[in-house]
């Protein structure tokens, strides 16, 4: 993609996703995730009803009498973005590729963390780390990822989900709330997504296509594994070949539930041909209620 075509994309994307941002996710995205980390502030004399957990026994000792610590809410935020970039991303029979869905999505965070003054960074992965933005702030450093985001090319195809969440573990030291987009088609995760979760604060967007939850009846079909390479034919003019896809299918979004609640991470599923705001919306308003 030349440079006028890219900054046209940027241009286009940047205009609808900032105004959702200010109409929509800022208060929401604000009420949700703001304050949800302390920070040591002060020591003060012990008072009648404070929390004996607190007491600082250095301080304590060195004045002979109880001293505790005050904590205050960090006021800054560090959003951080796993963005799965393997090639299962590049299918959509709707208006977008799921890809495209998940950059929209990202931008609209982007935006929304920028206005409250948030950093913002990004790991782009498929089965390796293909880029990896350190979270700044400013509106020309969100830009940047949004660039990123619809020109980047990943050199991989395939999908390693574990190994993105330990890599981010490792490189953020600082708790962070972290988006991890993906449409979820891998396994063995589990165990890196819990570890993932203790020290940061996860949501999971799972992003799928209408057609890869019932495949309709239109014959023989050439098919094409995106991240393999390999091709297939499937007749799905067979009830029986169109049940044991569509049961297959589900039993991976029952398992990705299952996962995501096991570790403690809110997650939310949705398809190429709906509208985001809602689903977002309501995980957020789940998250305020339960402060």
């Amino acid at each position: 993609m030349d440079t006028k075509e890219l900054l046209k994309r940027v241009r286009r994307i940047e205009i609808k996703t900032r105004g959702l941002s200010n109409q929509i996710f800022s208060g929401e995205y604000h009420s949700a995730f703001k304050g949800r980390g302390m920070t040591f502030s002060e020591v003060r004399e012990y008072q009648h009803g404070d929390d004996i957990r607190q007491i600082d026994w250095n301080v304590t000792a060195r004045y002979d009498k109880p001293f505790v610590k005050v904590f205050e809410e960090e006021r800054e935020l560090t959003l951080m973005l796993l963005v799965d970039l393997s090639s299962s991303g590049e299918f959509g029979t709707k208006e977008y590729l799921k890809r495209q869905f998940i950059t929209e999505i990202c931008a609209v965070l982007s935006f929304s963390a920028n206005q409250n003054n948030d950093k913002v960074g990004a790991v782009f992965f498929t089965d390796k780390i293909e880029k990896f933005i350190p979270p700044k702030k400013g509106k020309s450093h969100t830009l940047h990822i949004v660039r990123e985001l619809i020109d980047f090319r990943p050199e991989s195809k395939k999908t390693d989900i574990g190994n993105a969440l330990a890599y981010f573990t490792n490189v953020i030291k600082k708790r962070s709330i972290a988006f991890l987009l993906s449409d979820f088609y891998d396994s063995g995760f589990e165990n890196a997504l819990s570890i993932a979760n203790r020290k940061h604060d996860i949501v999971a967007l799972g992003v799928s296509d209408p057609l890869e939850h019932d495949l309709p009846n239109v014959g023989l079909v050439k098919a094409i594994d995106p991240e393999t390479g390999n091709y297939l034919w499937l007749d799905t003019s067979l009830r029986s070949f169109r049940k044991q896809y569509n049961e297959t299918i589900s039993h991976y979004h029952s398992r990705n539930e299952r996962i995501m609640q096991k570790s403690g991470v809110d997650f939310v599923s949705i398809q190429t041909d709906q509208n985001y705001v809602q689903p977002l919306m309501s995980v957020f308003k789940k998250r305020e209620a339960r402060r």
